[in-house]
């Protein structure tokens, strides 16, 4: 990226770009981004086969102080991308397709480049 630190907007739109770029590496066919309603938001939607995948992504820069980024992913949060995930399913009419909900953790240096990218199948 450049030598200018990111504010966490910025942190957070490049590290879904390189979840969406390795989802797609991966034969992944991207469905939605930043898909938004009234109980949230979700990330990522992919097809991954016939299999319907909400994909949570969580990016930090290189200072894990805090934990790593999957580990931000609390009960709170599960509950709201699956209550969103169902309003999706709902409103796209897929409830004949099998669903799973992934998380993806990135780790940045402060200049924006890629350190970690772990994708965490099945995650909740």
């Amino acid at each position: 990226m450049n030598d200018q630190v990111m504010n966490r907007k910025q942190l957070g739109a490049l590290g879904e770009r390189y979840a969406l770029e390795h989802l797609e590496q991966k034969g992944y066919r991207i469905a939605g981004q930043n898909w938004r309603c009234r109980t949230g938001e979700l990330d990522l939607i992919a097809w991954d086969g016939d299999l319907l995948v909400f994909v949570e992504v969580r990016t930090r820069s290189s200072t894990l102080r805090f934990g790593t980024p999957a580990e931000s992913v609390d009960y709170k949060k599960c509950a709201q991308v699956m209550e969103t995930a169902q309003v999706y399913v709902h409103t796209q009419r897929l409830q004949n397709y099998q669903i799973r909900f992934d998380v993806i953790s990135i780790v940045t240096n402060k200049a924006g480049n890629l350190i970690s990218l772990d994708q965490i199948t099945n995650a909740f």
